[in-house]
């Protein structure tokens, strides 16, 4: 069952828009979460995530759900608009899990929105969803999001890409914006990241300028990232604006060996 906490005290009644936040407590979702609270045209955010956070924000009323099992339709009422940001990254060993709780928990979430009346639906995305892209040069919104068949993260991310294009046809009343960022960096995430990527086998000390000459030099690797900070603010920019559609969400320069 979902757990909720109570609101704090001393917030201003019923004066601006509510949005509910899923992986409230990610990478991106903190910093999402505690942008909106302090925005002057938002009451209220319910920031839904697996496991509460030992954290008060004035305007945030935290809620333990898991996206893939509860019921969220009764989370969602109420609120104006949806930012759906949960999504596992491991265990890559147990695929099942991974389309349950990314795939299946996207569609609930979808029909949990339009069935609560939100207005508004923000989806988390990712470059990731794109087919391969040209060896030189930019791709922009219109290249095929059919994903990279080698990838689980990249099949998913387009399988939900595919999700949402019929969640927009049937529910035409949703404003639907697809946010597809490059990889989100943030200092205070960056143990995460490097486990994810490398494992726990290459551990901090490893990341010694000394020993880096050691490591295998992936020729050809280009990719762009952006800030967490960034993202969340384009996140919020477009839960509270008037956009729809697909954005692509990336920094200069390009990086790469």
């Amino acid at each position: 069952m979902a757990r909720t906490t109570t609101k704090k005290p001393g917030r201003a009644a019923a004066r601006g828009r509510r949005i509910a936040v899923t992986g409230a407590t990610g990478n991106i979702g903190l910093t999402l979460v505690s942008a909106l609270a302090d925005d002057p045209a938002v009451d209220e955010v319910v920031g839904i995530a697996r496991r509460r956070p030992f954290l008060e924000i004035d305007g945030v009323r935290w809620v333990s759900a898991d996206v893939a099992g509860d019921d969220l339709v009764p989370l969602f009422d109420g609120v104006d608009a949806v930012v759906h940001l949960a999504w596992l990254l491991q265990p890559s060993s147990d695929p099942a899990l991974l389309w349950r709780v990314n795939v299946e928990g996207s569609q609930r979430v979808f029909r949990a929105a339009a069935a609560a009346g939100a207005g508004a639906l923000v989806h988390a995305s990712s470059v990731g969803a794109y087919a391969p892209g040209r060896r030189r040069g930019p791709v922009d919104e219109s290249w095929p999001t059919t994903g990279v068949a080698s990838s689980t993260y990249s099949r998913h991310k387009a399988y939900v890409e595919r999700v949402l294009d019929g969640f927009s046809a049937a529910s035409p009343e949703v404003r639907v914006v697809r946010l597809r960022p490059g990889l989100a960096l943030q200092r205070a995430a960056a143990t995460e990241i490097r486990r994810m990527f490398f494992g726990p086998l290459l551990p901090s000390l490893a990341l010694d300028r000394r020993l880096l000459a050691f490591f295998p030099r992936l020729r050809g690797l280009r990719f762009q990232a952006v800030h967490s900070a960034d993202l969340a603010e384009a996140f919020r920019l477009a839960v509270l604006g008037e956009a729809e559609g697909a954005f692509n969400i990336a920094a200069e320069p390009v990086l790469g060996t």
